[in-house]
């Protein structure tokens, strides 16, 4: 069984990044179009990788709570445990704005196709300072109706792990928008930096929005904790938690 699993990621790693570089490729080509063609673009891509991991992996995607996203934009506060939640809001969201560190926009191609996307970066060492270009540009992704996915914890926590979340997300709690916790269990299957992808499913809940007549911090510790208590109950109710990892 392992060495079947093994194949099978390694079937995947393969088609995973032959796409993404064909797709960043292609998508020099749409930089002089408008934006909406890059972002269905990248919507084809991720897609795409969602489908390759449930035929090489046999990983499927359970997403609970969609009634919870409303028609217009929204800030979607995610919880962060693989690379699998940097793409599947793509393949899940009309044309959504990710929040994500400024140092990303200088991998080559990758980071011209990000500016183009509308993704949001943040320099983490301007402290504060980063919060003023933060609100603008989310504020104006906000009200051209796109969404606005944030990370609250700023990079990958394993499964149970419980981070700090960052300024970021408390200073777009104030924008007014609403505000949308995602749990997820997604580091199970797909863990940190890892080799294996184990066969299984991944549910990412999206749960009610918080009432915007609450303060920022009101909001942000009920944030927090939607988030943490929905995620400790997708790892106990998972047959795969308490399996030794893989890589």
């Amino acid at each position: 069984m392992i060495v079947l699993t093994f194949f099978r990621s390694l079937l995947f790693n393969v088609l995973f990044f032959a796409s993404t570089a064909a797709a960043s490729l292609g998508g020099l080509a749409l930089l002089w179009g408008p934006p909406s063609w890059l972002l269905g673009w990248l919507h084809l891509w991720a897609r795409s990788v969602v489908l390759m991991l449930r035929v090489c992996c046999g990983i499927e995607l359970r997403v609970t709570g969609r009634d919870n996203l409303p028609d217009g934009p929204a800030i979607v506060a995610a919880k962060h445990q693989s690379a699998f939640d940097t793409f599947v809001w793509l393949a899940m969201l009309e044309k959504p704005a990710y929040v994500l560190k400024k140092e990303l926009l200088s991998i080559p191609i990758w980071g011209l196709l990000a500016r183009r996307a509308g993704h949001i970066p943040v320099d983490r060492a301007a402290g504060g300072a980063a919060m003023r270009p933060l609100i603008r540009d989310a504020r104006k992704m906000l009200a051209a109706g796109r969404p606005v996915v944030i990370f609250p914890e700023g990079t990958r926590s394993r499964p149970g792990e419980h981070l700090p979340f960052h300024p970021g997300v408390m200073a777009l709690a104030g924008l007014g928008a609403s505000l949308i916790p995602v749990a997820t269990d997604s580091g199970i299957l797909w863990g940190r930096r890892a080799f294996i992808k184990r066969p299984g499913v991944i549910t990412v809940a999206i749960l009610p929005a918080l009432p915007p007549e609450l303060s920022r911090h009101v909001r942000l510790e009920k944030l927090r904790e939607a988030i943490e208590l929905e995620s400790d109950r997708l790892y106990r109710a998972s047959p795969y938690y308490e399996a030794e990892p893989l890589a």
